[in-house]
């Protein structure tokens, strides 16, 4: 992991297309804007995870009704 230290209005560059630049600092939080590319998803990592998890739960639902109608043929 690399760790960087900004200042509000300071922002660091990603693969020379993804932008994130330090909004404001309250306290412990900090807001920051996030500039990329269209076809770029960003997400908050606990809803990157919930959808990971619903997404590896319907393969395993999909590949047992898949398996299910092979048996039944």
């Amino acid at each position: 992991m690399l760790a960087l230290t900004r200042k509000k209005g300071e922002a660091l560059v990603i693969n020379n297309n993804i932008e994130i630049t330090v909004l404001e600092i309250r306290g412990d939080q900090i807001k920051i804007g996030i500039s990329a590319p269209k076809d770029v998803p960003v997400y908050r990592k606990e809803v990157y995870l919930q959808i990971q998890k619903e997404n590896a739960a319907a393969i395993n639902i999909d590949g047992l009704e898949m398996l299910k109608g092979l048996i039944k043929q």
